[in-house]
C-alpha cells in the first residue's frame, strides 16, 4: 500500500462503519469476489444491515460477543453458483454437511465458528469455501494443517502461486480504490452502484472455469 493511501487512512474514521468495509470487503464490493469477513466492534448488526440496504450484498452474522460480532458479507446468487460445484459439494460432504443451500449452510456454519472461537472446536475449514477460496488451496490447508504453504496472502496457497498473486494484486487494488473514494467524500452506497454491473459477468466466467 503506498504512503498516498496510508495518508489517507490516517485522517479517516478508521472505526467507522464505511471505512471498515472498504478495508475488510473491498474485493466483495467491487465485484471480483463472492464474500468477505467484516468484523467490527461491538454489536453492529443493525448498522451494518442498515448499511447494506439497498445494495445486492447479503449479510449473516457468524459471530457475535459484547467486544466484537463477525459477519459473512456475500452476493448470495454468485455464492450459489460456487456452491452448486461438484468438489465443493463433496468437500463439504466431508465436512459434514448434508445440505447445500444457504438455509442450512450457514445456521450450521455460524455453531461451529462460535465453537471455534470460544476454544470448543477445531477451525471450521468451511470458511474456506464459504469465503470462495479455490478449492486446491483450502485442501491444502486440511491436508497441511495450515503449514508447507507456498505462499501466505489472502489466504495459505499450495498450488498455482504466479495466478494467486495476481488475485491478491487484484484484491489490493479494489481496496485502495474504495479508500480513495471514500477520502473524495464518496459515500459507501454510491459505490454499491459504481461497481454493481460488475459482479455478474466475473462470476459468470469463474464458475464456468471451475464447475
Amino acid at each position: 500500500m503506498c504512503q498516498e493511501i496510508y495518508h489517507m487512512m490516517r485522517m479517516m474514521n478508521q472505526d467507522g462503519l464505511e471505512f471498515q468495509l472498504a478495508l475488510q470487503c473491498a474485493p466483495l464490493i467491487t465485484g471480483i469476489k463472492i464474500s468477505n469477513l467484516l468484523m467490527v466492534c461491538g454489536k453492529r448488526e443493525d448498522a451494518v444491515q442498515n448499511l447494506l440496504e439497498g445494495s445486492d450484498i447479503s449479510c449473516f452474522c457468524v459471530m457475535s460477543s459484547p467486544k466484537k460480532t463477525a459477519f459473512l458479507l456475500y452476493r448470495r446468487a454468485e455464492l450459489e453458483m460456487y456452491l452448486g460445484n461438484q468438489d465443493v459439494r463433496q468437500l463439504f460432504q466431508k465436512l459434514g454437511y448434508k445440505d447445500f443451500s444457504l438455509e442450512y449452510v450457514l445456521p450450521r456454519f455460524r455453531k461451529r465458528y462460535e465453537a471455534h472461537m470460544n476454544g470448543e472446536q477445531q477451525f471450521p475449514h468451511e470458511m474456506g469455501l464459504l469465503l470462495g477460496y479455490p478449492i486446491e488451496d483450502v485442501v491444502g490447508f486440511m491436508e497441511h494443517s495450515g503449514k508447507e504453504y507456498l505462499y501466505s496472502g489472502y489466504w495459505k496457497v499450495y498450488e498455482n502461486v504466479p495466478a494467486k498473486k495476481q488475485i491478491f494484486l487484484r484484491y489490493d487494488e479494489a481496496r485502495e480504490t474504495l479508500i480513495r473514494l471514500l477520502a473524495n467524500d464518496i459515500g459507501i452506497r454510491l459505490i454499491y452502484e459504481i461497481y454493481k454491473k460488475n459482479s455478474e459477468n466475473y462470476y459468470r466466467e469463474r464458475i464456468t472455469r471451475v464447475s
